[in-house]
Parts: C-alpha cells; structure tokens; sequence
C-alpha cells in the first residue's frame, strides 16, 4: 500500500511526530487542528501544510490525532466529508472509541485503531521528533469488519515512521497498556506528591532514584485525566493489586518498627518480585534485557563535554548501549553513567583515563 499523501488531525507531540516522520519519508502531509496557534508551529517546523476542509482533495489515510473521547466524532466528520481513503487514530487508548464508534454508525470498513507507544514527557508540536517512533512497538488493532487494504495502510504507516507493528484486539491492547503504561504514570504521580510538600532537607538530598521514579510524572495532567478516563476499569484493577502490595509493606514495616523481625520476608519478598518483573522487561531492540557494565565519568557541565567525551567511545570502538546523567547539586559538574558491554568496560576506563577524565 503506497501512501502519496496523508491527513494529520491533530498537532500535538503525536501527530506532529508522525508528519514529520513522513515528510522525512517524502509523504506530502496535511495538518489540520482546531488549535490554529498549534496548526500554524506545526506547519513552521516543517510538518507538512494546512489542509483545506473546504477542498474536495482526498488522502490516501487520515491520522487521527486527538484525545480519546473525541476520536470516534473526529472519525465520523472525516468520513462524512470523504477526506481520506483509509482512517486510524493513535489515541493510547482502544476499547472505547472502537464501541463509540460503531454506535455513532462509523464505517469500520475503512478505520483501523492503533497506537504507538512512544511519547515524552513534555507535549505540544514543539517537543516533535521525526525519530520518535524509532524502533518503539506500534500497536494496531483492526476489527472483522475492517478491510485489508485499510489494515495494509496502517502497516504502511508504522513502516514509514520507523515503529515496529504489533497486532493486538483493543481488549488486550488495554489491558495491557494499564500494566505498562497507565497505572505506572499515577504510581509516578503518587510518589511525586509526597514531593510538593517535602521539606527543603528533603529535595536537598534527592537523587537519581526519585528523578527516575518520578520523571514521568511531569506530563501535562488535562491529557492524562482523558487517558485514565477512557481506561478506567483496567488501569484500577492494577493500581489495586499495586495498593495491595504497598499496603501489605506498610504493615510489615510497621510490624519491623515494633520489633517484630518476621517481617522482613514480607518485604524481602516484594522486593523480589520487582527484580523479577523488572527482568523482564524487554531490553534493546525489542529482545531480552542485558546486563551491561557502567563505566562512571566525572563531567564538567561545559558546552562540548559529552561531544568529547563520546568521541573518546569512537576512537576506542566502544558502543555506548546507554547513557545516563547524574547532576551534582551546587556543582558545575556531575556524573556520567555510560553502559557498555562488559568486555569493553575496561578498554573505554583505561582510554579514558590516559586522556585525563576522572573515572572513580
């Protein structure tokens, strides 16, 4: 399935990303938004050109960027007006459009839901990347009704933005967004409360481990409330079993603190259970997680330190998996954490040391 030209409703993080990775593509894109202010940023980074309601031109697909509840009304006026062959939409959630849909009489024929599952904290055409679908699972999920050459567009779409096609029913796809997703950004965003009325003692002393838990956290709230809305019974039913098991901690600590020493295997055995879980989540390019060597850098916070010290990785000919940087309060400097493969740790240490970095 060729696609010459596709319509993008919707300028936000999402559909800004996908025009971008499209126009990179050489896709001619039309960008449509109630937010003229959004529309119009969007056309000046380059995201494609406005479209012309009143036209009678029409795409080969129309991507659906907009919240939840509004994506099966969205569906409906794009068909109406004939505006594209082929209809998705890439709203995080997929059970309840797909039933408002078909009870406002849309024409399933031609629409096929997905979602990529990609974002980043900030939103709005301006945080858009062209690669931020690279490499990152793209779920569809097309109904029995839905034809094969819709199916084929979407397909066509994932390919072109780089994502990689995961074929899912939108039951399951829910659900298991609630696991990995939902319930984890109102875990984050429970953790991060306790925060707003921490001491100054307290966020004096905050490290890596609270920015981790909390980085996502930071997302617009409106956005959210429209997401968790639309997953509501998934995403409770694993923030329960999440309230359970923080529950039963408490109790065992509180056991802990009156000198009751059993209960440590209760929380030993939570803690367990994370290791367990975090194992398993997939690791880079989709395949099981590895174990990689952290090799630690003392870093000025100076223009042009991590182009040197990345170039240090080059002249060695160590692949840096990952990396992750860790400020210093007060100082012009911090820590950077590059993983490696452990039989390449020593290399990068050692030419990193003759070239006068500090390696604790």
């Amino acid at each position: 399935m060729d696609l010459r030209t596709v319509l993008v409703v919707g300028t936000g993080l999402i559909g800004t990303s996908a025009a971008l990775a499209l126009r990179k593509r050489g896709v001619r894109v039309l960008l449509a938004d109630r937010d003229q202010g959004a529309a119009r940023l969007a056309r000046e980074l380059g995201a494609g050109e406005e479209w012309e309601a009143s036209g009678h031109e029409r795409a080969d697909l129309a991507i659906i960027a907009v919240p939840p509840a509004h994506v099966a009304t969205e569906l409906l006026a794009l068909q109406r007006h004939d505006a594209a062959r082929f209809y998705t939409d890439v709203a995080s959630v997929k059970a309840e459009p797909l039933h408002r849909a078909a009870q406002l009489g849309c024409d399933l024929a031609t629409y096929v839901a997905s979602h990529p599952l990609a974002g980043r904290e900030k939103s709005g055409p301006g945080a858009a990347r062209n690669d931020l679908f690279l490499g990152r699972p793209w779920a569809l999920c097309p109904t029995d009704e839905a034809e094969p050459e819709a199916r084929a567009a979407v397909l066509r779409l994932i390919e072109l933005c780089g994502a990689n096609p995961v074929e899912v029913s939108a039951t399951d796809h829910d659900r298991a967004v609630a696991v990995v997703s939902h319930a984890p950004h109102v875990a984050a965003s429970a953790v991060a409360a306790r925060l707003a009325d921490a001491t100054d003692v307290a966020l004096g002393l905050a490290g890596q481990g609270v920015r981790d838990v909390t980085r996502i956290a930071g997302s617009d709230p409106g956005l959210w409330l429209g997401i968790l809305s639309g997953n509501a019974s998934p995403v409770a039913e694993v923030l329960e079993a999440v309230a359970t098991d923080l529950a039963d901690a408490a109790s065992a600590l509180r056991a802990l603190a009156d000198g009751d020493g059993t209960a440590t295997n209760e929380i030993t055995q939570l803690l367990k259970r994370g290791v367990v879980g975090h194992d398993r989540i997939p690791g880079k390019h989709g395949g099981p997680a590895s174990s990689y060597a952290v090799v630690q850098v003392v870093i000025g916070d100076r223009p042009g330190q991590l182009a040197r010290l990345f170039q240090v990785c080059d002249e060695v000919g160590v692949n840096v998996e990952d990396v992750r940087l860790e400020h210093a309060p007060g100082l012009p400097l911090g820590i950077a954490e590059l993983f490696v493969q452990p039989d390449a740790a020593a290399t990068l240490t050692e030419a990193l040391h003759q070239r006068g970095w500090q390696v604790p």
